[in-house]
């Protein structure tokens, strides 16, 4: 499988946002993009960018006490956070609907995708964000042709671009 990385600084939250919306602009029913990050790295903030490219009008925050919030766009959007999940366990991500979400009729970001990480697909985006000195570091890595192709057209203007095939 082809996987591209991209990384890059981001100085304000309106960066963060600003990626969002790039990515956003770019997704479609199906996408599955999973967020890593402490907390206050800018994972909501990242998901305000994508809702904006998908074209969402509804103010979008953390869905942490009911795990998911649908928001109507160009595609929905379903907004996962799995922060309060049991690590890896199928049944309480079955409860929230979580295999419906992935692949389904929409665009589905998921923050804190290491708590479910035995159930992510194959193909999918992943976005990690850390806290710097300077802002945020952000590390784009794509796995599969679609998100090879996704990340080729992205640019973080201080960032560096790797290219890795793999099985």
């Amino acid at each position: 499988m082809s996987v591209k990385i991209l990384r890059g600084q981001l100085t304000s939250a309106e960066q963060t946002h600003t990626l969002g919306k790039r990515l956003g602009e770019r997704l479609q029913a199906g996408d599955v993009v999973c967020l890593y990050g402490a907390l206050g790295a800018g994972k909501t903030t990242l998901t305000q960018g994508i809702a904006a490219g998908l074209g969402v009008a509804t103010w979008v925050n953390s869905p942490t006490f009911i795990f998911v919030t649908e928001h109507e766009g160009r595609v929905p959007l379903y907004h996962v956070d799995a922060y309060r999940l049991p690590v890896n366990d199928r049944d309480a991500a079955r409860d929230i609907g979580l295999e419906e979400l992935i692949g389904g009729a929409g665009v589905c970001v998921i923050e804190w995708a290491e708590r479910v990480a035995l159930l992510l697909p194959p193909e999918r985006l992943d976005v990690r964000l850390e806290h710097t000195a300077e802002g945020r570091a952000a590390t784009v890595e794509g796995f599969g042709e679609r998100w090879v192709r996704l990340i080729e057209e992205l640019s973080v203007s201080s960032g560096e671009q790797h290219t890795a095939q793999g099985g």
